[in-house]
């Protein structure tokens, strides 16, 4: 029978095979690499700028548009290219339960990280001024400012934590943009970003509420609550940044977190009411540490709470206002104590946080720098994840969070003694 068929198992086998090591695979956006193939995102294809639902990776581009839009895809490629890259969601699931690596302890980069920390300070003082003027605006210093202030958080981001902690009520726009800036990179360099992601979300951070310059001054610093009229006012500066933010030489998802980071996953935000997936993941990571840094700052109404207090709040707003996953590591990040606060110990010795540890979070590392009778002694630093006991053989712990200024320790003169030392 000449037409039959003829059995080819070694062909079969082999195609077998093939198949066999091609697996699909959810990874994170962050281990995403030129050359692996995506089938599938965590959110509809079409919300994504994207040409083709399925396609394989070759420009730096679209690693960058999955980065800004994603948390997750799936992707398909042979089981030994797949292999390393879940090897490496495992180390980032546990890095988030260590400390933040520190390439120079916090008096070696505290120095550095206050050039830079006032250099952009007066840039963003003098940027809203302009705003709020109707001068034309240049951003052209913004990124490398922003550069700078990730370099010095890479090295020690203690140090940076520090010089977020100094606030003045006069200026609450412009500091707060920065502490913002900083604390999105911090955050970002938490959960694994790139370095160029840590720097976008530190520019989203910087340029999050330029619009809020061309709200009248009445309703902005109104020392009462708002009516609904002057809601309304508010609520567009949203519009007013992002419509200013476009016309400007940045990459666009800068101004759309400008747009969206009053956005809430419950659809319930504004000024587009969007749904959950629809928020950029920049958004969902400034839109929580704006409203961290806001709940913590002096207001012309309102004292700033305590960090604990803005934990509560923001862990009752998860999947409703607030990304769960992102609350829930942020709180590891910050601690209950966070760098730069002044604590009391059982000792009664008076410290400052120089770091915590995700896993401590009641542990943190401290430098002691009043003794029991609360004079000052030669600084001494202790971590209290490693249970150190005092001179009378009690386990070191902290018995209160203290004021900044309390019995005459100030966090800016500690930075100032720091500073003019090295």
């Amino acid at each position: 029978m000449p037409f039959r068929r003829q059995p080819n198992r070694r062909p079969a086998k082999a195609s077998r095979r093939v198949v066999d090591n091609l697996i699909r695979s959810r990874i994170p956006v962050d281990l995403l690499g030129i050359g692996m193939r995506v089938i599938k995102l965590d959110r509809p294809w079409t919300e994504v700028p994207v040409l083709f639902q399925g396609f394989t990776i070759d420009r730096a581009d679209q690693l960058s548009i999955l980065r800004q839009y994603c948390d997750w895809v799936w992707v398909e490629a042979l089981s030994t290219e797949l292999t390393p890259v879940l090897e490496q969601i495992e180390i980032q699931r546990r890095r988030r339960d260590e400390p933040m690596p520190e390439q120079h302890p916090i008096h070696v980069e505290l120095p550095r990280a206050r050039k830079v920390f006032e250099s952009t300070s007066d840039y963003v003082r003098d940027l809203l001024d302009r705003v709020e003027s109707g001068v034309d605006v240049d951003l052209s210093m913004a990124r490398p400012l922003i550069q700078r202030c990730a370099e010095s958080i890479t090295a020690n981001p203690s140090a940076m934590f520090w010089m977020n902690r100094i606030k003045h009520r006069d200026a609450y726009t412009a500091e707060h943009c920065q502490r913002v800036a900083i604390l999105a990179m911090a955050f970002a360099r938490y959960l694994g970003m790139s370095t160029v992601d840590m720097e976008t979300a530190g520019l989203c951070g910087l340029l999050h509420d330029i619009g809020k310059m061309q709200v009248p001054h009445r309703v902005l610093n109104k020392p009462g609550a708002l009516n609904a009229a002057e809601m309304e006012i508010v609520r567009q500066h949203t519009r007013h940044g992002h419509d200013l933010l476009r016309q400007q030489d940045l990459d666009p998802i800068v101004a759309t977190v400008c747009l969206d980071h009053h956005e809430r996953l419950d659809g319930a935000g504004y000024p587009r009411g969007l749904q959950a997936w629809q928020i950029s993941r920049f958004a969902r990571l400034v839109a929580i540490v704006d409203v961290f840094d806001a709940i913590t700052s002096d207001r012309c109404y309102r004292a700033g709470l305590p960090t604990t207090d803005a934990m509560r709040i923001l862990y009752r707003e998860r999947d409703r206002q607030f990304d769960a996953g992102m609350i829930e590591a942020f709180i590891r990040m910050i601690g209950v104590y966070p760098p730069g606060s002044l604590v009391e110990l059982n000792s009664g010795e008076v410290a400052v946080v120089i770091s915590n540890h995700p896993s401590y979070k009641l542990r943190p590392r401290v430098e002691i720098l009043l003794g029991p009778d609360k004079q000052s002694v030669p600084p001494q630093t202790i971590d209290l994840k490693d249970e150190p006991c005092t001179t009378s053989g009690q386990l070191y712990t902290i018995t209160a969070p203290l004021p900044d200024g309390a019995y005459g320790v100030t966090l800016s003169g500690r930075i100032e003694t720091i500073t003019e030392s090295a």
